[in-house]
């Protein structure tokens, strides 16, 4: 893999996973295990006493990408082709559900899966169309901290 494109895909990586993460959102934390179990000799090796959290672990393995392992390039890669699944679901249920959310949650304070946890527990009072785009991306939220 070349480096520009390794690059751009662990900074893609952290980026989008906080995205994920900030909405609450499973698929944050599937990718997380995706990258450790693929990269899990480069995690061991070179980024063994990284305190884990606002990306410093995906920072370690760009600091050493020269170094990476064909199974932890591909773990990258496929992590973020799951990444821009989840962020493209995530934003058709956005688009499909705003009249909603802005009727049934406007008081809301977005962030921490809060938004994601109304449009589950208001399900029922969304129109179809948003029904429809929560059942088709079988949006599975955490709860809010």
């Amino acid at each position: 893999m070349k480096k520009s494109i390794q690059r751009n895909l662990i900074n893609a990586l952290g980026a989008g996973a906080l995205v994920l993460a900030a909405h609450g959102v499973m698929a944050a934390e599937n990718l997380a295990d995706v990258v450790a179990e693929g990269c899990k000799v480069e995690l061991e090796s070179y980024c063994k006493a990284v305190t884990p959290g606002e990306g410093r672990v995906l920072a370690c393995l760009y600091a050493h990408e020269d170094r990476l392992s064909g199974r932890c390039e591909y773990a990258l890669y496929d992590a973020a082709a799951q990444l821009e699944h989840a962020i493209g679901a995530l934003t058709y249920v956005a688009n499909e559900c705003k009249t909603d959310m802005q009727r049934h949650c406007a008081d809301i304070q977005p962030g921490e899966g809060r938004l994601a946890m109304c449009l589950k527990n208001n399900e029922q009072q969304m129109s179809p169309r948003c029904q429809q785009a929560i059942k088709d991306v079988g949006l599975e939220v955490t709860e809010a901290q």
